[in-house]
């Protein structure tokens, strides 16, 4: 694939104030953590917040959407675009604020009833990052073998058709066989 048909996303850089501010929140609503608010404010949580922003990717090719972020345990996941279920938005009162959204990518998974979710915070221009990927899925959908199927490739319906018709055939045999 050319680089001209991959799509880097840009993230917002008030992502990092956001980040610092919600790590900030959980430790007050943990009450024992409080504490230790000021130190994450004031140095810790600016640190990580930096770190964490520039460790952000995502790029999005014709057939996979790569996702990377993370410091000490870092998160590298490529999804193939036709696992791709739904992509979502959300925004909280404090993202809000910050002019931020929650590109959420829900995946179908191996197993019956086994979904993954993928979030990616603070994409600039998240609306037309969510119709790019859906319409590459789409694409994608439409060049699969499975499509030209469901448009009418004859030589694999005909065949289809042959079995059934056999398996009629068999259906009767084991019927008059068995009044016999």
């Amino acid at each position: 694939m050319s680089d001209t048909n991959t799509l880097r996303a840009e993230f917002n850089p008030l992502v990092r104030p956001y980040m610092v501010l919600y790590v900030a929140w959980i430790l007050l609503l943990t009450i024992v953590l409080s504490p230790l608010i000021v130190i994450w404010v004031l140095g810790l949580g600016q640190w990580w917040a930096g770190h964490y922003y520039r460790k952000l990717r995502c790029e999005l090719d014709d057939r996979h959407l790569n996702f990377r972020k993370g410091i000490l345990f870092q998160v590298e996941k490529t999804i193939p675009l036709d696992n791709i279920q739904d992509v979502t938005f959300i925004e909280g009162p404090l993202m809000r604020q910050f002019n931020l959204s929650i590109l959420r990518i829900e995946t179908a998974g191996q197993s019956p009833g086994q979904a993954h979710n993928m979030q990616l915070v603070g994409i600039v221009d998240a609306h037309r990052v969510r119709d790019e990927i859906l319409r590459r899925r789409e694409l994608l959908r439409r060049q699969s073998p499975v499509a030209s199927v469901a448009e009418g490739d004859d030589r694999q319906l005909q065949a289809l058709h042959a079995i059934r018709e056999r398996l009629d055939e068999i259906a009767v045999l084991l019927r008059d066989r068995g009044n016999a």
